[in-house]
């Protein structure tokens, strides 16, 4: 016979495995139902296409914003891992302007995201906002190199342009052609990143 803590040990092993299978389905459920419907489809819409009870979520995830969280887990891995390939494949500006779309796509592809994001980020502390740290960080070692070869400003920062992304996202929220929209907005981003010629003009003066 085997030793009680050893039974309970093995039976511990197939819970754990359910309640981890489980999490997938929901987070997966919530990416798709998220990009469909927007952000504010219902939990328990979302349950019911995990094929899960609502209670089963809830125990999960204690509302919205932390299943919200949970799907951008992914995606932000996602975003530094781009941003350390580009910086291996583009030149320094070019590696830059790319991950800077890959931004504004990733915040367009949620309706809702930015500002419940936004939101999230103002409790002190928050995951969402070690999350965002992550991102400004790899996002950051883009900026720095295109600044080393003098295609970024310099007087810009990674946060800067985190900023503008986000508010990209926020502002063609409820546009027609979105997409459209944010290539646009983000062009006129970029243009400004570019040093300006009037700018190395005056540095060659001084």
């Amino acid at each position: 016979m085997q030793p009680a803590n050893e039974e309970r040990a093995g039976d511990s092993r197939p819970v754990r495995a359910d309640a981890r299978i489980s999490r997938e389905r929901i987070v997966a459920s919530a990416g798709q139902l998220f990009a469909e419907e927007g952000v504010l489809v219902s939990l328990e819409r979302i349950a019911r296409h995990a094929g899960l009870g609502s209670a089963t979520l809830h125990r999960h995830f204690q509302g919205r914003g932390a299943l919200a969280v949970a799907v951008m887990d992914e995606r932000v891995q996602a975003l530094c891992t781009r941003a350390r390939r580009l910086s291996a494949e583009f030149e320094s500006g070019q590696a830059l302007e790319v991950w800077l779309r890959a931004v504004v796509a990733h915040n367009n592809t949620f309706r809702g995201l930015a500002a419940l994001l936004s939101e999230e980020l103002a409790e002190p502390g928050h995951h969402v906002e070690a999350r965002h740290d992550e991102v400004r960080a790899a996002g950051g070692e883009l900026l720095r190199q295109a600044q080393q070869a003098g295609e970024a400003r310099s007087d810009i920062t990674i946060s800067d342009l985190l900023n503008l992304a986000n508010g990209i996202a926020v502002a063609t929220e409820r546009v027609r052609d979105r997409g459209r929209q944010a290539d646009h907005l983000l062009d006129v981003v970029i243009t400004g990143v570019r040093p300006r010629a009037d700018a190395a003009v005056d540095d060659a003066r001084t």
